[in-house]
């Protein structure tokens, strides 16, 4: 379906461009145009025959581009229009240009960009060229390479035979990640529209990251009773934990140091064959998963034992992605299935794939289970900000509320209602609400008539659906101006949510109001700052 929508767009643009109607078959939505990207990232390719012709090839580039239009920056006057991935050869004397590049975007929006292309038939001169391997990608590679008279650059990065170099823009960078680190020959040829290039070649040593050089994702704050710590800055730890006990992998070559990267340490085992971690005997029954971050260059995969003092050891294995950070949370049923007790743990052993050939980081190693549900908020909902002259409060500590003779009446309901403090700020709190009453005044009714809206935060843990009544008692039954409810749209859970409903909305007469009600689905609702505006 994309494909066909790519395809209307276009048949879109000439039916609006024309002034016809949409074609028959095609329903008209045009939403999808509010998805398409503008072209962005846009310029050209500006290469040039060594033969002081002056014959230049253009190759527009851009990111969501469908097609492009090229002023030459020459005089000519018509630019030439060319589709993404073609190119367009022009005929310039020498001298330093002005390239305008226009890429036009399947939704018809225009991207444009201008710079500079120097013909000339002098041979360049004054070449300056950087290799450096890239800081944060192992085996990559960057090369930048600058020439007086240049307009581009070849770069053969020496990896492959019969090698198509890559083309450049003078004073351009590009990149390249090699399968493996060693040494290369690298070779920049500069080019401008003289017969005679400049060349520049050098062994250079392509190296592999084999350390971090970012910390692992900081875990989310969980609650004491939540985890279980064996490693890491986050939580807790279990005290007395061997890092290193001695199994004999000594002996293969294998060992093992704490890395700090800027402050943060992490495990690290060397020449990983297989490495333990022990710890005073721990029930982790209780919890649900098993985590670690676990970074390599070189291990392909991981297997991680749990060890129980009764019934012995059982393994999950994981796989690697080199050069990042791999974030395993593992299931404990993963292991109790294998018919792994998790009432006596008390060692973890690694393995990898190649014997003794690898290097493995690990950090935040700890056992947790899913946060149960909160039941009342922690924090306060947003202070309202609504000048006093023009509120009406009914209950907030924000503002001077008016009197309230009655709160959750006997009225038949379920509803209990109590009052929580988070600070110095009061919170109802209305539990098994199925409905709830709160009068104001009978002999002085409230008069709403300037107000337009009725806003109050909610916060409930189990609730799904929420109404406001408003009531104007000096109307019978029956009558739609004696009361009407309003509910929220959806509702919720688990975070405080500011509701503003219409006064429109309600059919009560809104002159002499005496009572509001809230009606739910029978679970707990918190309400705060209850006022007209």
């Amino acid at each position: 379906m994309k494909n066909i929508k790519i395809l209307y767009s276009f048949l879109l643009l000439f039916a609006v461009t024309v002034g016809c109607s949409v074609p028959e078959g095609i329903d008209g939505d045009t939403s999808f145009l509010n998805s398409i990207t503008d072209p962005a990232a846009v310029s050209a390719l500006a290469t040039i025959t060594q033969d002081n012709s002056g014959k230049v090839t253009l190759t527009p580039r851009g990111e969501s581009a469908s097609k492009f239009e090229v002023y030459f920056g020459d005089g000519t006057a018509q630019p030439a229009i060319v589709n993404a991935g073609s190119s367009v050869v022009h005929i310039y004397k020498e001298g330093i240009y002005k390239v305008k590049v226009i890429a036009i975007g399947l939704s018809g929006k225009k991207t444009e960009n201008t710079q500079d292309i120097n013909v000339s038939f002098r041979s360049p001169e004054n070449l300056v060229v950087t290799i450096e391997n890239d800081k944060a990608i192992s085996k990559k590679v960057n090369v930048k390479a600058t020439a007086d008279f240049a307009l581009f650059y070849d770069v053969y990065f020496g990896d492959v035979a019969n090698e198509v170099p890559v083309k450049v823009n003078n004073g351009e960078s590009t990149s390249h990640v090699y399968a493996t680190a060693g040494m290369y020959k690298i070779k920049i040829v500069s080019k401008s529209g003289a017969i005679k290039p400049t060349i520049y070649e050098v062994d250079f040593a392509v190296t592999a990251i084999m350390a971090p050089i970012a910390s692992a994702p900081t875990p989310p704050n969980r609650t004491a009773a939540d985890v279980i710590g064996i490693y890491g800055s986050k939580y807790t730890n279990l005290s007395g934990t061997n890092f290193f006990p001695d199994w004999g992998q000594g002996g293969q070559g294998s060992s093992w140091a704490e890395f700090d990267l800027n402050g943060d340490k992490m495990l690290q085992y060397i020449k990983l064959s297989y490495q333990g971690i022990q710890f005073s005997t721990t029930n982790v029954s209780a919890m649900q998963y098993l985590h670690m971050d676990v970074w390599t260059a070189d291990v392909n995969a991981l297997e991680t034992y749990l060890i129980s003092l009764g019934s012995g050891e059982k393994f999950i294995k994981k796989s690697l992605v080199a050069n990042s950070w791999n974030s395993i949370d593992i299931p404990l049923t993963d292991y109790t299935s294998q018919g792994l007790s998790l009432n006596d743990i008390f060692q973890f052993k690694f393995v990898g794939d190649g014997w003794a050939a690898g290097t493995v980081f690990i950090d935040n190693i700890y056992f947790y289970k899913n946060p149960s549900a909160p039941t009342a908020p922690t924090t306060n909902p947003a202070t309202p900000t609504r000048a006093a002259s023009g509120v009406v409060s009914i209950f907030s500590d924000a503002y001077t509320n008016i009197n309230v003779s009655e709160w959750n009446p006997g009225w038949g309901q379920t509803t209990t209602l109590s009052e929580i403090l988070i600070g110095t700020n009061k919170i109802l709190k209305y539990s098994l609400l199925n409905y709830t009453g709160i009068v104001t005044d009978y002999g002085n009714p409230t008069n709403l008539s300037s107000k337009t809206k009725v806003h109050f935060d909610y916060w409930t843990p189990d609730a799904t659906s929420l109404g406001f009544k408003i009531v104007n008692t000096s109307f019978g039954n029956g009558d739609p101006r004696k009361e009407s409810l309003v509910s929220v749209s959806s509702v919720t859970t688990g975070s405080w949510v500011s509701v503003d409903l219409s006064l429109s909305d309600f059919t009560t007469d809104k002159s002499g109001i005496t009572q509001m009600l809230f009606e739910s689905s029978g679970g707990t609702v918190f309400i705060d700052n209850l006022y007209f505006y």
